[in-house]
């Protein structure tokens, strides 16, 4: 390709949206691994919408103590950051302001964090009675799921 490009024009581009998205897509799950500490191709995330709120599921897929310690640890850190309004690790690690948060921070008096460990990592349970707060979290939620290309179910059952 030193002479020129293609020789019958651009690419094509869907190749090209493709090789972009899994550059960021790669560059993302990088930046997962920096912030919680396990590598992301190797652990399963879940970003359940439920009708009181949401559920974070991240676990190790293989039996690897290490891995599943620093999971509780970032998972309970998340847990304590989100309480306290503060939404920097999702921002980091989508390199932007991560939908739902801005309200999540704001009504953060009317939402619970409850972490719970499962065997090979755990889960934060985000609950609220407030219906705007609840929305938040779902838009948070779909967001995660998308941008993870993670599994999750989307609501209302």
């Amino acid at each position: 390709m030193a002479h020129g490009g293609h020789p019958h024009g651009a690419m094509d581009p869907a190749a090209c949206a493709a090789s972009t998205g899994d550059s960021a897509f790669a560059a993302l799950q990088a930046r997962g691994k920096v912030a919680m500490g396990v590598d992301q191709y190797t652990s399963t995330h879940y970003f359940d919408s439920l009708e009181d709120g949401g559920r974070i599921e991240l676990q190790r897929d293989v039996d690897d103590p290490e891995g599943i310690r620093t999971i509780r640890e970032h998972l309970q850190e998340i847990a304590r950051a989100f309480k306290a309004g503060d939404f920097s690790t999702p921002a980091f690690v989508h390199m932007m302001e991560v939908p739902g948060t801005r309200v999540m921070a704001a009504k953060r008096d009317a939402i619970t964090y409850t972490f719970r460990e499962l065997p090979r990592g755990g889960e934060l349970r985000i609950t609220t009675r407030d219906p705007e707060a609840i929305r938040a979290i779902h838009e948070f939620m779909a967001f995660q799921r998308e941008d993870h290309r993670a599994g999750g179910v989307t609501g209302h059952h």
